[in-house]
């Protein structure tokens, strides 16, 4: 494995955009333009963003100083020609501009590109050193840079405001053992876990720990575990607090080492992310990706609802899990000479229920662009849903699937899927009143409960009990569309469209990129040629009275004929 970058990556693209005066003016558009009505509508309304203006007044003085977003994640340079090569580009994004900039690809910079084929795990912080020592520079020392919206020269400065990983990444960056018994990061040691014997598999559960002290669910007994509940919710730790755990460890890099970290110690390495001085200040270091989290979810209830196999969460390990834990005893599975019965749980759709839901998804009609063909990935044939991308789970929990199970459930189910699919909606906002975010929590807190009222207890993996945890890290770091990663998974389509070299795909994405940044630099002094990587508004023409059909529709005159 080797690593393909080139110097001074992040400075370059940054001199860049100050170079031209309409991007330099968008990079103070957080100070002058953004709107401040004390709802969340972009990170600069964080607390964390405000709490670093104020510990470090001399950085959050200048307005120009930037606040940057860094995401990795694996992908197959070669598309489907194989499946066992992983390259790991690293991105940088700026927080600095209006969040429909933010998000644009000219505005993400590939600072690092790591090599595959294998992926980097735990290792990744030997190829990360030359980046966080840059990094570190830029906000001790900071480089001049031309500012040609004012004219003239200033010191620039740079921090890392948080990372956006899916989350085996997550554990790759921050160190943190994402597996096992204690796999949830903000719980750590107070994880609730269940290890089930027949599924082999670790399930998280309690969650009515996270419910206000006097609620009723608290006090229920058979509907979840046997006994009542009277712990509170654990608290996430501080960035000194995980500093003073893994300053000590001593890690031994490469993929022959053997582990030194015992199992009572969840932290695997301390993050080279703790080389920057103000890591340890951020409340939120290490962003979940609600992205990934939506879709596992998904993936999760569509398949336990149409019993998909390999995909169902429900079966006869899961009924004998039952069995062990003392717990719906309606549930239990039934031997019948040679044959074992499972009586149907609430969940349980019959096959006219199952023709009834994949029809209504198949007839769903949206506009053009509003997601990919819903129709095609309805196999009425062997009811069940195939193909399914994120973006159209993520169209499926927030529209579509509150009304395909209209009439096919119990209403207590029904109710619980709704009210889940409706949290996923309001999380997802793009602005967010500060005031509703302790209901928006307590909400995530009653919808999983409920859904452990209803649903077997192989249903919650650890993807399942991060919901929890979403709303804390919008009341610390802002709205979720601005730290997730559907950006970042459209801007890797891109590189992996650069690679024509299959010896070489990581030189030769490189070598691609560095070409389209000069012609975008060079494109800024020509009047007539087009920004790279800003896409043109489709609706243009429908927004100036004119309209789009018939529109290359060519009337010829009778002279013409």
């Amino acid at each position: 494995m080797s690593m393909q970058n080139y110097d001074n990556a992040p400075r370059v693209g940054f001199k860049r955009l100050f170079a031209n005066a309409h991007d330099a003016k968008n990079l103070s558009w957080h100070s002058d333009d953004r709107k401040s009505d004390g709802l969340l509508r972009h990170p600069a309304d964080s607390p964390q963003w405000k709490t670093i203006d104020r510990l470090y007044p001399e950085f959050g003085d200048e307005p120009r100083n930037l606040r940057l977003d860094l995401a990795s994640d694996g992908m197959n340079p070669y598309g489907s020609l194989s499946s066992n090569h992983s390259s790991w580009p690293v991105l940088l994004m700026i927080y600095n501009l209006p969040p429909w900039l933010c998000i644009l690809r000219k505005y993400i910079i590939l600072c690092m590109m790591i090599a595959g084929p294998r992926q980097p795990g735990n290792d990744i912080d030997v190829y990360l050193t030359p980046l966080i020592e840059d990094l570190k520079q830029l906000w001790e020392e900071g480089v001049d840079v031309w500012d040609a919206n004012v004219q003239q020269t200033f010191r620039l400065r740079t921090m890392v405001f948080c990372t956006i990983n899916d989350f085996p990444a997550y554990g790759n960056l921050s160190g943190y053992s994402v597996k096992g018994h204690h796999a949830c990061p903000i719980c750590e040691k107070n994880t609730s876990f269940i290890q089930l014997k027949h599924g082999k598999k670790t399930v998280y559960t309690r969650h009515r720990r996270f419910l206000k002290a006097f609620h009723p669910y608290r006090r229920l007994k058979k509907a979840f575990n046997g006994s009542q509940e009277n712990e509170g919710p654990p608290k996430a730790l501080t960035g000194n607090q995980v500093h003073d755990r893994v300053k000590d460890i001593e890690t031994a890099f490469g993929k022959s080492q053997k582990k030194t970290s015992s199992p009572n110690n969840m932290w695997k390495k301390r993050s080279i992310f703790f080389d920057l001085p103000y890591w340890s200040d951020l409340y939120v270091r290490h962003c979940l990706d609600v992205m990934h989290v939506e879709k596992n979810v998904s993936d999760s209830l569509i398949g336990t609802l149409l019993n998909i196999k390999g995909k169902t969460k429900d079966g006869l390990k899961c009924r004998q899990d039952l069995v062990d834990m003392g717990i719906r005893e309606q549930l239990h599975p039934i031997s019948q000479g040679r044959r074992t019965y499972l009586p149907p749980a609430c969940h349980t759709l019959s096959t006219a229920e199952k023709k009834s839901f994949c029809q209504c998804l198949r007839n769903v009609k949206v506009p053009q662009g509003y997601s990919s063909n819903i129709k095609s990935l309805i196999a009425l044939n062997d009811l069940k849903l195939i193909g399914l991308k994120s973006y159209d789970c993520h169209v499926l929990m927030q529209q579509l699937l509150p009304v395909a199970i209209r009439g096919i459930l119990p209403d207590k189910v029904r109710v619980a899927i709704t009210r889940l699919c409706f949290l996923f909606n309001a999380i997802c906002s793009k602005v967010i009143n500060p005031h509703q975010l302790d209901d928006l929590e307590n909400e995530a807190a009653i919808v999983i409960c409920q859904l452990e009222m209803y649903f077997p207890p192989s249903f919650f993996d650890i993807m399942v009990h991060l919901i929890v945890h979403l709303v804390r890290e919008i009341r610390l770091c802002g709205p979720v569309f601005l730290r997730w990663m559907y950006p970042i998974e459209r801007y890797m389509k891109v590189l992996k469209g650069y690679t024509k070299n299959q010896y070489r795909p990581e030189a030769s994405i490189v070598e691609r990129y560095v070409a389209e940044e000069a012609i975008e630099f060079c494109s800024q002094y020509m009047e007539t040629v087009e920004a790279v990587g800003v896409p043109k508004i489709r609706h243009d023409q429908t927004r100036g009275g004119q309209g789009t059909r018939a529109f290359n529709v060519v009337t010829m005159s009778r002279q013409d004929v």
